[in-house]
């Protein structure tokens, strides 16, 4: 049996072309909300990071709602980590190289979201 009060259901993007920095700089704000708070502040926020994070953000909700029964208004964001990745590097031909190329390195990440329902938290609470 699933142990509600000690887990917590995730969604985890990998290799996702994004800086880790930038990306820690959007999941900063966003760490310990609401469902429902963490979806307008993701809409409003102006950065490109904010994107794939919404994106994870609705799908880790989608899983907490499917394996647990959760409501999406009872949910919060217990854990939110980013991890460098790889590089994905390119080689691109530059003006007067004369035949040369240089590399250029695209950074990627792994972000993980972990959701957690309060009404459990609540429920089991000693």
């Amino acid at each position: 049996m699933l142990n509600k009060r000690e887990t917590g259901v995730y969604a985890l993007g990998r290799y996702i072309p994004l800086s880790a920095h930038k990306a820690r700089r959007v999941i900063d704000q966003i760490h310990g909300r609401s469902y429902p708070e963490t979806l307008m502040i993701l809409d409003l926020m102006p950065y490109r990071a904010s994107y794939p994070i919404l994106k994870l953000v609705s799908s880790a909700a989608a899983n907490a709602s499917f394996l647990m029964g959760s409501n999406k208004d009872n949910l919060i964001i217990s854990q939110a980590e980013v991890n460098g990745s790889t590089a994905v590097k390119k080689f691109k031909p530059r003006a007067r190289a004369r035949g040369r190329n240089c590399p250029i390195k695209r950074p990627t990440c792994h972000i993980k979201i972990v959701v957690k329902d309060i009404s459990f938290l609540r429920i089991f609470k000693l």
